[in-house]
């Protein structure tokens, strides 16, 4: 009996190899979007679980680790899902302290932002920039973090982010928007000031 393609496809997975393969890649990429330890492994695990149950699913057309990426990326957007409906996002007043503390009692900028004096492509070529970049994003507020993430990280619609986050646009935008400002604040004082000076 000839095999078929679909069974010949189905061959080149090796679940029994996928924690040694790709676990630590599959937890990195997790924890880079959901910035806690002991979530990232959650993720994974559910990774792992769903791709034994669909492993006749595979078509072969990707790697297995794009195809496990794949899988995973749907994981963490679960994982939000629940996260969120669970638990009902912060009151967006929550940090206006923390945007407030920038601003006079006049609503002005008490310092204006610094003009960005590296080229931004150099920056992108730097390491240590993405590792500080990296610290701003984790310090975030989560829903913040997460709204961010999603949009910048993940690319993802608008419309589904929302869904996603169980939130309206109209506090999707102010996420955005306060994620933006508090990075921003974060790589002028922990990068293009230091950078500056070199």
């Amino acid at each position: 009996m000839s095999k078929t393609p679909e069974n010949s496809s189905r061959k080149t997975l090796n679940p029994e190899n996928w924690v040694d393969q790709y676990g630590d890649y599959l937890y990195r990429f997790a924890l880079g979007r959901l910035c806690n330890p002991e979530e990232a492994e959650n993720v994974v695990q559910e990774t792992f679980l769903a791709a034994l149950k669909a492993q006749t699913g595979f078509s072969g057309k990707s790697s297995e680790r794009t195809w496990l990426i794949g899988i995973l990326k749907h994981k963490i957007i679960d994982y939000l899902r629940r996260y969120y409906r669970e638990k009902s996002i912060e009151d967006i007043s929550n940090n206006e302290e923390i945007i407030n503390q920038f601003y006079h009692d006049s609503g002005k900028l008490k310092k204006s932002p610094s003009g960005w004096l590296p080229n931004p492509v150099e920056l992108l070529e730097k390491k240590e920039f993405w590792n500080i970049f990296k610290n701003c994003r984790e310090k975030l507020p989560r829903a913040i973090r997460d709204a961010f993430t999603l949009k910048e990280i993940e690319q993802m619609e608008s419309k589904k982010i929302c869904e996603t986050l169980n939130i309206t646009q109209s506090n999707y935008w102010v996420l955005l928007h306060r994620a933006r400002f508090l990075l921003r604040q974060c790589l002028e004082e922990n990068w293009f000031d230091i950078s500056s000076k070199d």
